[in-house]
């Protein structure tokens, strides 16, 4: 019993200070995206400085980033095999290198800058309190829950994604209640403490829970587990192609930039810019261009492949919810429900994390639709095939798909 209680004390103690610390960082992080989507949008000509901005945060990464460069792999290489410190310099330049990629127009997500914050702050606790390597472990699962769960407003989700993505192939009982309080108080903190809200998204008609109804969402769930692939595939080969014909990486994104801002001004694909927050929110009210969740997905590749920094995951929303409302012409379901399916279901398939991915659209679209929520991610899950936007995520059994 003492050694239980032990373990109870410390944990909450550890998981609430990297809640408090994860919740924080979210915190300023939103509110200074939110600062910089305001003003790129009354400002359409800050992309114009979209290829200078990339010069000098492939500079600055390049030069004084170490491996810092590596994102969201290096947090689950450190991981599986515990071998170096994450610098605390990861925070400062994922947070910077994310707003000037939203400042001057680039396409791109929150989700990575929030983990790799949460994951490099909490890792500084471990030479504070001089963690072993178990813990080392159990501290950096913490980071990446209080991460996401704060700059989504999603706990639960946050805890369970932390696990599932991060312990693919060997679950450790001892994680689950510090990533749980982690994830909460970062949330309490993030929106409670420094009052900064997230948005609200709903299916307002849930059909219902017939046979023929689930059926329906096998397809829509195969489509969704296509385009995860696809999202995936198209970062990673965008990467690999910059890599080969780019030897300087600080140049990298200049060329990426000069690409997107052509892209946009002669397509004015404007609406693919950023975030793509209002399109997102468009999708759960009324039919939108089909290629939507195309264009969206060959911007983000473009951007993040070629060195700019931000996350993939609300991109991957802005792909499913289109998507989704696309599928609506051709699936005998409401407008809203497949879009919040396809919201989820992509996610789910590009990151390997079914059970997060159903948790979440359960904790945004509410418990009704839990069931068309779990059986898409569950169908895109396995019809995405063996990738993943992270090239370091260890899969398990899926890695043996063609």
């Amino acid at each position: 019993m003492i050694p239980f209680l032990r373990y109870l004390f410390i944990w909450l103690g550890l998981g609430t200070l990297v809640g408090i610390l994860a919740g924080s960082a979210s915190a300023g992080f939103l509110a200074l995206l939110d600062w910089a989507t305001q003003t790129r949008d009354t400002h359409l000509w800050l992309l114009a400085f979209l290829p200078l901005a990339g010069l000098g945060i492939g500079y600055v990464y390049h030069h004084y980033g170490a491996n810092s460069v590596k994102g969201n792999n290096l947090l689950l290489e450190e991981l599986y095999r515990s071998n170096n410190p994450i610098p605390l310099r990861m925070t400062p330049l994922v947070l910077f290198g994310t707003i000037f990629t939203h400042l001057f127009g680039g396409s791109a997500g929150r989700e990575g800058t929030a983990v790799q914050m949460g994951g490099s702050l909490a890792d500084q606790l471990t030479k504070w309190f001089s963690l072993d390597a178990e813990q080392r472990r159990i501290i950096l699962i913490c980071g990446v829950a209080g991460g996401f769960a704060s700059v989504f407003g999603t706990p639960l989700a946050g805890a369970i994604f932390s696990l599932e993505w991060m312990l693919n192939r060997k679950f450790r009982p001892k994680s689950v209640f510090p990533a749980f309080c982690a994830a909460f108080v970062a949330h309490w903190v993030c929106e409670l403490g420094w009052g900064i809200g997230h948005t609200a998204y709903s299916i307002p008609e849930i059909a219902p829970h017939t046979l023929a109804n689930l059926l329906w969402i096998i397809p829509a769930g195969i489509a969704f587990g296509l385009a995860a692939r696809l999202f995936a595939e198209t970062g990673h080969g965008v990467a690999e192609v910059f890599k080969k014909h780019i030897a300087y990486p600080p140049f990298r994104p200049v060329i990426g930039g000069i690409l997107v801002v052509l892209l946009v001004y002669f397509t004015d694909a404007y609406t693919y810019i950023g975030l793509g927050v209002p399109r997102i929110v468009e999708a759960f009210e009324a039919p939108l261009p089909w290629y939507d969740f195309l264009a969206k997905t060959g911007l983000t590749g473009l951007t993040l492949g070629s060195g700019f920094k931000g996350g993939e995951v609300t991109p991957l929303f802005f792909t499913g919810a289109t998507l989704g409302n696309a599928l609506s012409a051709w699936i005998p379901l409401p407008l809203a429900l497949l879009a919040g399916c396809g919201f989820v279901g992509v996610f789910s398939g590009a990151t390997n994390t079914p059970m997060a991915c159903t948790m979440m659209g359960m904790e945004l679209f509410g418990f009704e639709a839990g069931i068309y929520l779990g059986l898409a991610c569950l169908v895109s899950f396995i019809f995405s095939g063996k990738g993943s936007i992270y090239s370091a995520q260890q899969i398990g059994w899926k890695s043996r798909l063609p």
